[in-house]
């Protein structure tokens, strides 16, 4: 089972969207302790989430580490899940709202980064963390 979830290619370029994905959730983790009236707790309160103070320190303790995680490339599959969750409540809680009042078009660009966010969560999960990674090391160690 753990040598499944460590699984990767040889893939050299999966860095890429690992330091992309990682970087971006580590940043924002950050941000909603450093900024939480606008990133955190204030941020879900504002749009109607409930228990918006543990939430708000449970999600960014979840990007925070996940983030760091992805950019080790250490348990990289695993680490893509919570991302992927949080990128699906992110559409259904605040881009539903963009949708009906501004239409489709003002929904794609509004949401240009949570869909990269979310398919490049996606493509780890599916790819694994790649050729520079923690995994691939524990791969070979494991073998």
């Amino acid at each position: 089972m753990f040598q499944q979830i460590i699984s990767t290619d040889n893939s050299k370029t999966t860095i890429i969207i690992r330091f992309i994905v990682g970087a971006v959730f580590l940043s924002e983790g950050i941000q909603k302790f450093l900024f939480p009236v606008i990133r955190g707790a204030g941020r879900f309160e504002k749009i109607g989430l409930p228990s918006p103070e543990f939430l708000g320190s449970f999600v960014g303790i979840f990007e925070i580490l996940c983030g760091v995680l992805i950019i080790l490339g250490l348990l990289t599959r695993l680490a893509s899940i919570p991302l992927i969750i949080i990128m699906l409540v992110a559409f259904a809680t605040t881009k539903s709202e963009v949708y009906l009042e501004k239409g489709f078009w003002e929904l794609l660009h509004g949401s240009r980064t949570d869909w990269s966010m979310l398919l490049g969560s996606i493509f780890l999960l599916i790819k694994g963390s790649g050729y520079w990674s923690a995994d691939k090391i524990l791969m070979k160690n494991g073998k």
